[in-house]
């Protein structure tokens, strides 16, 4: 089967037809290839631009490629369908019903869906992200009272990306704890943890996973033994267990999907920006 191209065309930044085109196209793994975006497509040129690119895909693949588009003004929608491709439109299956509900006509306003709508919220969501960097990997505890979640687990789990994934998009404080093989031994949260349990979330991991993934930092050590991964992960899940701690495995999952495992299982909302 060859290979389709795939398109992600909009007036703004492209995010929401992104999102949605990776997870409609998730269900079709092996018939496209790598999105290419093209954003902020505001003017007629920039239209002819992106038509010109389409086109070329679609001679150079022998294949009518796939664009998702998101457009606030339906003449750089009707422009795109010029184009040699298949053209989803994702604003304008949506908009015209919205507004015959609502009654109201749509702003037409470019970016709403990303930009600074609400500065407080705005201001917010950079204040969660810098005190979840300040507090990553064990660094600053003594400003744990003001987390709003506490991640805890092994090292290289995922711990990281989680908790700025949570500050970025949901606009959490949210901390992040590497339980050391030392710390694990003694079968007790450490002394900084202990007056935070009712924050704290775990996570966990299949031990080879976690083996492979050390071996690609520190290929042969101590660290990636395999049988090193499964102490720690079984000692981290005991505690977990012994201290009615919540924990969420990290293997095979994303990043978003444990995020919102993690909002839902503590039922904190803050400021839901996407």
């Amino acid at each position: 089967m060859t290979n389709r191209s795939v398109f992600i065309v909009s007036d703004g930044t492209g995010i929401t037809a992104g999102i949605l085109g990776h997870s409609l196209l998730s269900q079709f793994p092996d018939a496209t290839s790598e999105p290419i975006t093209l954003p902020f497509i505001d003017s007629d040129d920039k239209a002819k631009d992106a038509i010109r690119q389409i086109n070329d895909a679609a001679e150079k693949d022998g294949a009518t490629p796939i664009v998702f588009s998101t457009f606030v003004e339906n003449e750089f929608t009707d422009q795109i369908r010029e184009s040699h491709a298949l053209v989803l439109d994702l604003f304008g299956s949506f908009l015209d019903l919205l507004s015959t509900e609502l009654a109201m006509e749509p702003s037409h306003k470019v970016g709403y869906g990303h930009g600074v709508v609400d500065a407080d919220l705005y201001t917010s969501r950079i204040r969660a992200v810098h005190y979840s960097m300040d507090c990553d990997d064990g660094l600053n505890t003594n400003d744990y009272r003001r987390a709003d979640v506490i991640l805890v687990g092994v090292s290289r789990i995922g711990k990281t990306p989680v908790s700025m994934y949570l500050a970025m998009h949901s606009g959490l404080f949210c901390a992040n704890y590497p339980l050391t093989g030392d710390e694990l031994q003694n079968e007790h949260f450490p002394v900084v943890l202990q007056s935070h349990t009712s924050q704290i979330i775990g996570l966990t991991i299949d031990p080879v996973r976690l083996h492979d993934i050390r071996q690609e930092r520190r290929p042969g050590s101590f660290y990636a033994d395999l049988k090193q991964c499964r102490f720690e992960v079984e000692s981290a899940e005991g505690l977990f267990r012994r201290f009615g701690i919540p924990f969420f495995s990290t293997t095979g999952v994303s990043i978003e999907e444990i995020a919102t495992a993690i909002l839902q299982r503590t039922g904190i909302r803050r400021n839901l920006l996407a």
